[in-house]
């Protein structure tokens, strides 16, 4: 039985996150820790005992504020005058998988080991049917908001009023 018992703790696991209406950030710091391995009692920093993170629906992720437009992803080609700016929403047209992964990418070790980490990271815009292989999914970091158009009648009207409007109101000109 020892046999099975270092095989269960070195085994590599997959783990899945859905990016429906989360921020990037809050995805990146959950993934790069099972990426990692620092959630298993096993670790050390020069042993490579990470897991598989699959990570679905990074095409629906969501920015707080105006993010989208004042977030500024900056590269250089290593010429003269190939310094390159784009906006979080112009990176994200062209690519529904890069803010998630250069979040990622961004908080994982700067060393060596990183290139290797983020080979074990599997990236989806939208959704995928692979939960067979899967040994847990994880919860989402943030609770998706409902729309509108999703609440039942009789919770709109057992949502409290914050005040009242009445027509006979005295109003000052």
């Amino acid at each position: 039985p020892s046999k099975f018992y270092q095989w269960a703790t070195f085994a590599r696991v997959w783990y899945l996150l859905d990016g429906k209406m989360q921020p990037p950030g809050k995805l990146a710091a959950m993934a790069s820790i099972k990426l990692q391995g620092l959630h298993k009692p096993v670790y050390h920093q020069l042993s490579d005992c990470g897991d598989h993170v699959v990570i679905m629906n990074t095409r629906h992720i969501a920015f707080s504020g105006n993010k989208w437009e004042q977030k500024v992803y900056s590269s250089h080609t290593g010429y003269p005058g190939g310094f390159k700016q784009v906006t979080a929403a112009q990176l994200h047209q062209k690519d529904p998988v890069a803010i998630v992964k250069l979040a990622i990418y961004g908080m994982l070790p700067k060393n060596l080991h990183r290139r290797t980490l983020m080979q074990r990271l599997h990236l989806f815009p939208d959704e995928v049917n692979i939960r067979k292989n899967l040994v847990e999914e994880l919860p989402q970091p943030r609770k998706v908001p409902r729309r509108l158009d999703e609440y039942t009648q009789e919770e709109i009207e057992a949502f409290p009023i914050v005040w009242i409007t009445h027509p006979d109101a005295v109003r000052c000109h």
